[in-house]
């Protein structure tokens, strides 16, 4: 019926879309801070935001503009424009009227740190550096980056039986303050699908509760989380299930590589939760545990410490007992049902399993159907450091 075909374009996969990275002097030693993603037509706009109740300015400049259409987004990092008042506010609407007569109602997206007005005049001349003929979807890809140790990007080519075919690409920036309700993270998506906006927001809705709200580092939620989706149509072509599965696998591709790469994390853990009394019970479980700091601290030691797993279950406030509880480390079950297998060859085993770079930890509740899967990391003492430091 279609086929993906992975692409490594990122967000100039789509055509008519263009992006680049750009020095405007907001990061040290000349990094790249400024990015854009520009689209040669208007484009349909579906989005998703924090639930953190301290909005930032440029999410509260995206509420304020009602039903739009737009062609332009302009993205900084190092500073987050949060908290910052109707000053804020008004510094986005003083910086995007500099973009130029052909950016149709420009957006603004900022990250970095919250409390601290935008350096204007630095953005302003960096907006001059802009040239929107350029697509280099790597390059806006790492200015937007905050304490990201890697610039994360995802693309697909569609193609349907009839020949015809649509393209999906995004970057997405994320390592830190991530506690997706939504979850510091933003992502950009670019389609030149012939998709409605009705469409577009409900296949967008639907994709991020398995994606970016299943994903913890530190249990924060910030005040910028950011998911856009832009669709220019230029393509004629749509097919719903082949672009909601194609939306779905870019964003948890995007997802997991933010858990990944967690402030200073060394794992990537699937928290797989079974056996709940319903699909909502079973999240919350999977969520807790991917949250608690017990639990994220053991996973750095590499010490199996099962008894840390069944006290966040038990701790979550849903239905569940010692009697039918079963936990797995991969494929090494340590208790099952009052049966504990914890001895020294069983710990040895799950020991094993904690040294690799990525691993699952399941809970098997035994009470009816529910199912979640959540995702998380380690945390160690590289996290403290970088946070401690981090207006610095």
């Amino acid at each position: 019926m279609y086929r993906l075909i992975l692409s490594d374009a990122g967000v100039c996969a789509s055509d008519g879309f263009f992006a680049d990275g750009i020095s405007a002097g907001l990061k040290a030693e000349n990094a790249k801070d400024m990015a854009f993603i520009y689209s040669d037509t208007e484009c349909v706009v579906a989005s998703v935001f924090t639930t953190n109740k301290m909005l930032a300015a440029p999410i509260k400049h995206f509420k304020n503009k009602g039903d739009f259409k737009t062609n332009f987004i302009l993205i900084n990092s190092k500073n987050a424009n949060a908290m910052t008042g109707i000053k804020g506010l008004d510094d986005i609407y003083e910086i995007l009227s500099t973009c130029g007569d052909d950016k149709v109602n420009p957006l603004m997206s900022s990250t970095g740190v919250i409390g601290v007005r935008l350096p204007k005049e630095k953005i302003i001349n960096g907006i001059k550096l802009f040239d929107t003929t350029q697509k280099n979807p790597h390059s806006a890809a790492k200015a937007i980056m905050t304490t990201d140790s890697y610039s994360k990007e995802c693309a697909f080519r569609v193609e349907l039986d009839d020949g015809s075919c649509f393209n999906i690409g995004a970057m997405a920036k994320g390592a830190g303050m991530i506690n997706p309700a939504m979850a510091t993270m933003l992502c950009f998506i670019t389609t030149d699908a012939d998709v409605s906006k009705s469409d577009m927001q409900e296949a967008l809705d639907k994709s991020v509760k398995t994606t970016f709200n299943a994903i913890s580092v530190d249990g924060d939620t910030s005040t910028n989380d950011t998911v856009i989706l832009l669709s220019n149509a230029k393509s004629g072509t749509y097919e719903k299930q082949a672009f909601e599965e194609a939306l779905t696998k870019v964003m948890h591709f995007l997802a997991l590589e933010m858990a990944r790469d967690g402030e200073g994390a060394t794992k990537l853990v699937t928290y797989n939760v079974t056996g709940a009394k319903d699909d909502k019970e079973a999240e919350i479980i999977a969520k807790a545990l991917s949250d608690s700091l017990l639990v994220k601290t053991a996973l750095y030691g590499e010490d199996p410490n099962w008894g840390r797993i069944a006290s966040t279950v038990g701790a979550s406030g849903v239905e569940a007992c010692e009697e039918k509880l079963k936990i797995s480390f991969d494929d090494v079950c340590v208790y099952d049902k009052g049966k504990v297998f914890f001895d020294e060859a069983m710990e040895a085993r799950a020991a094993t399993v904690m040294t690799h770079a990525k691993f699952s930890i399941s809970c098997d509740l035994g009470i009816a159907d529910g199912a979640f899967k959540a995702y998380g990391c380690d945390l160690g003492y590289e996290y403290v450091k970088i946070n401690a430091d981090y207006r610095t």
